[in-house]
């Protein structure tokens, strides 16, 4: 008996994005980083082409982030430098490129100001040659006064910036038109607003091209399997032709995983489950490596094991 032909004909791609800015290019990085490209869902070469592999962001902050003591000593005493911590992640944990998030800016935090942020950015940006993703604090008012001052320092760079949200676009539109970096489009687990978000930036101008996507990330346990298949929709959506929705997409696994229980508090009080310092980046991992299988291009981490892991997955199935 025959067997039916059962592979999926899709009608485009997803977009392809380039971070990062090589001296030729006006920038100073060493390389640059290219995601998108694929005419086919993750690990199904068979039905088309996936010219570029997922990436790993090493995850740096401006201070030391609330995690467990297990989960920072794992990283490193590097924690508690951006600078340093941004070198560890590219000499020895491998990180394709660097995300950045800006946790001491957060007014209910210590409030950092613009310039101490915008200086973080110099510092990094001279300490390694990779391509950076900029994050403010989370704070959409906040993020108004600190995104314009790290574009800056960044300019000609071609960086990631995030993230253009409804309330918050125009702002992002103009610095990234200014400083020629690339957007972050986020939403919050829709792909109906994640679809709005992205015509707001092209109605105000900006190239679809130059944008990544970000559904607001779950942790494993917590949400994971709705995010999944958003991302996945968003994927399938793209590849059978919505131009709106064929951005590669970005997952924020370091910044969910250590706010779950399961992946931060000690094996004393979560009997059976193992030793933190193992549960910790396993979790990190799964998650991950879910998110990858989802369609995810950009996958931002920080514990090492974890990284490893991943790493070791995306270059056996790819």
């Amino acid at each position: 008996m025959d067997i039916p032909d059962v592979k999926e004909k899709w009608t485009s791609k997803i977009n392809t994005v380039t971070i990062g800015a090589t001296k030729e290019q006006g920038g100073t990085r060493g390389k640059t980083v290219t995601v998108g490209g694929a005419s086919t869902l993750p690990f199904i070469n068979f039905e088309g082409e996936i010219p570029n592999k997922p990436v790993i962001a090493g995850f740096i902050s401006d201070v030391v982030p609330d995690w467990p003591e297990i989960i920072l000593n794992g990283i490193g005493k590097e924690v508690n430098s951006p600078v340093e911590w941004a070198q560890k992640n590219v000499e020895q944990f491998g990180a394709d490129l660097l995300s950045i998030k800006m946790i001491g800016a957060d007014p209910a935090g210590k409030n950092k100001a613009p310039e101490e942020c915008a200086r973080v950015i110099e510092q990094v940006l001279k300490a390694v040659d990779v391509p950076i993703i900029i994050w403010g604090c989370g704070d959409d008012e906040k993020d108004n006064h600190i995104l314009p001052e790290c574009s800056q320092v960044a300019k000609g760079e071609n960086c990631l910036i995030g993230s253009a949200k409804e309330s918050n676009y125009m702002t992002i539109v103009a610095i990234c038109k200014a400083d020629k970096h690339k957007i972050i489009s986020e939403a919050p687990v829709d792909i109906n607003i994640a679809k709005q978000v992205n015509i707001l930036l092209q109605d105000a101008g900006f190239d679809l091209n130059d944008v990544i996507m970000f559904q607001t990330t779950a942790a494993l346990g917590y949400g994971f399997d709705y995010v999944f298949t958003i991302i996945e929709r968003c994927r399938i959506v793209g590849l059978k032709g919505d131009n709106l929705m064929a951005a590669p997409q970005i997952c924020d696994v370091a910044g969910e995983t250590y706010r779950v229980k399961e992946a931060v508090q000690d094996d004393d009080i979560l009997t059976g489950w193992g030793k933190l310092e193992k549960r910790g980046p396993m979790w990190e991992a799964a998650c991950a490596e879910g998110y990858f299988q989802a369609g995810a291009d950009i996958l931002i981490m920080a514990h090492p094991a974890a990284i490893k892991s991943v790493k070791k997955t995306i270059h056996i199935s790819m």
